[in-house]
Order: structure tokens, then C-alpha cells, then sequence
């Protein structure tokens, strides 16, 4: 695997590659790779020695940003969401905006399935609240829907519910992943119409092209930081102590920051490194991590 896939630059990784096989750098760097140089250490891979660190430490410290550059991307959605309640109190107020219309629940979910009538194909979905589906999709048959993909939150998951009616809808191919942050309520037909849920209970359309494509690339960029439902995120206090193993150095003081007892939580570490087949600590923080969990 190339380390482009963490963020690195070709010529960064082939820096950090090199220092890595302990050759160090050569007596006259060019101003190229002196800039590769202040890169890779601004980016914690190498040592103040300008040795490189180690692979583990250098490919948590590469998730870690990675998970941070796409978190951040799409806490900007909160603007979004702003824009488009502001864009549908002007609809309301009767100063005509021609992309935003401002619709009943129900006529919504009516206008999703025509929509899917006229031109069959892609059904996006993200739920950003445990409870009742806020833009109603039920009534979309099966067969219009090429690719269906819901992205859910783990709160979500925990109401036994919801959980089976999202497993029952697996089962009509209907594909579901968790995401670890709020993000919705969102439907987005064909990449080309979009619909948000207002805070009163109205539901906004949006018509324009270019909007509705930004927000179905915003979602695929969630969809691959989620996961399948099928693995199951891990429950509060798991959660806790994950995050406890990565903040505190001894087992003593990482039980205490979360109240419980050094062999309670001895107990939920080895659950949680069995459920992401880790050997070690380290590993399964590491990959809870990857999994967006954390």
C-alpha cells in the first residue's frame, strides 16, 4: 500500500521511505527536498534528528489528519444547512427563489418517487437523528432505485427498532452505514435534486444542479468514512475506554478518568481488541480510529 492513499505527496513518502532505511540526507539537499523535509516534520514523521519515526507512529499520526481533514470538510455542512433555511424563509416570505421550494413531509417523499418514475437510479440518505425517517421514502419501489445507500448515526443504532427496520431494508438491498458524526436529514435523487428536513417539520427541495451535486459528493466522502452495519459500532463505554487507552499510559489511571475499575476496565480491552482481531493495544486503538468509531 503507498502512503498516497494516507495524504502523503509522492515525494514525501519517498522521502520518509528513504530516511526510514536510516540513509539520511545528502551533504547539499536541493531547496525541493528541503521543503519535502519541513513538510514531513510539520507533519510528525520525522524526528528532530530528521530520522524518520516509526511506521506505526507514522501511519496513526497520517489517519489521525486524514480523519481530521475530512471531519472538518463536513462540519462546513453546518453552513449549508444555515443557507438553506435561510433560502426557504424567503420562499415563504414570497420572495421567489426558482432552485428552492418549501414542501410538506409527505409531498416530499411524493415528489422523490416521481422523480424515480420519470428516471430510475441513484437514492442517497442520511439520517442524522435516531426516530421516525423526517423526509418520507417508503413509498419508493424497490425497482426504481439502482443504488440505495442510507448513512445513519450510531445513536441510531442503538434503538432496537430502527436497527431491525434498517436490517430488513438490507435485505432488499437497500445498503446502510453509520457514521460516527450528526449529518442530515438529507435525500438526494439522481445527484441532481436534494431534500433537507427544516426544523419545523417542513421539508426543503432543492432544484439547483450544482448544490445538489456538492452535497451527494460531501455524502460519498462520508459513506467512506462510515461503516457497515453489520459491524457493529461500539457502545459508550466501549468508546470510552478506547479513548481512555489513547490518552493515558498505564491501565491505573485510564480506569480512574473513566470510573470504573482497573479490572472492569482490563475486561471491556479485551473485548474490543477480540472484536477488531488487534494483538496489541495500540492496534486496536489504531483501527477503532480507522472505522471512524473514535
Amino acid at each position: 500500500m503507498t502512503l498516497g492513499r494516507l495524504g502523503l505527496t509522492a515525494d514525501q513518502e519517498r522521502t520518509y521511505r528513504h530516511l526510514l532505511r536510516g540513509r539520511g540526507l545528502p551533504e547539499s539537499p536541493t531547496r525541493a527536498t528541503r521543503a519535502v523535509v519541513a513538510e514531513l516534520r510539520a507533519l510528525g514523521l520525522l524526528h528532530d534528528d530528521l530520522t524518520a519515526v516509526a511506521p506505526a507512529e507514522a501511519v496513526e499520526k497520517l489517519v489521525r489528519q486524514r480523519l481530521s481533514d475530512a471531519l472538518h470538510q463536513l462540519a462546513g455542512l453546518s453552513t449549508v444547512w444555515e443557507v438553506l433555511q435561510d433560502l426557504g424563509e424567503e420562499q415563504r416570505a414570497g420572495r421567489p427563489v426558482e432552485p428552492v421550494e418549501v414542501l410538506e413531509s409527505y409531498d416530499a417523499g411524493r415528489r422523490i418517487r416521481e422523480l424515480l418514475l420519470r428516471e430510475p437510479g441513484e437514492l442517497l440518505s442520511a439520517w442524522g437523528r435516531p426516530g421516525r425517517e423526517p423526509i418520507e421514502t417508503a413509498s419508493v419501489e424497490a425497482n426504481l432505485v439502482a443504488v440505495h445507500r442510507v448513512l445513519v448515526s450510531p445513536e441510531a443504532m442503538e434503538d432496537p427498532r430502527q436497527a431491525d427496520d434498517m436490517r430488513r431494508d438490507a435485505a432488499l438491498g437497500v445498503s446502510h452505514r453509520v457514521f460516527p458524526r450528526p449529518f442530515g436529514p438529507l435525500v438526494i435523487v439522481n445527484r441532481s435534486v436534494a431534500y433537507t428536513a427544516m426544523d419545523d417539520g417542513f421539508v426543503l427541495q432543492i432544484r439547483h444542479a450544482t448544490l445538489a451535486g456538492f452535497l451527494a459528493e460531501v455524502f460519498d466522502q462520508a459513506w467512506d468514512l462510515g461503516h457497515e452495519i453489520t459491524e457493529a459500532p461500539f457502545s459508550p463505554i466501549e468508546r470510552r475506554v478506547l479513548q481512555a487507552l489513547t490518552c493515558h499510559d498505564t491501565d491505573d489511571t485510564a480506569a480512574r478518568s473513566i470510573n470504573v475499575s482497573v479490572r472492569k476496565f482490563r475486561s471491556h480491552v479485551a473485548a474490543v481488541m477480540d472484536r477488531l482481531g488487534a494483538r496489541t493495544r495500540f492496534q486496536a486503538a489504531l483501527a477503532a480510529k480507522e472505522k471512524g468509531w473514535l
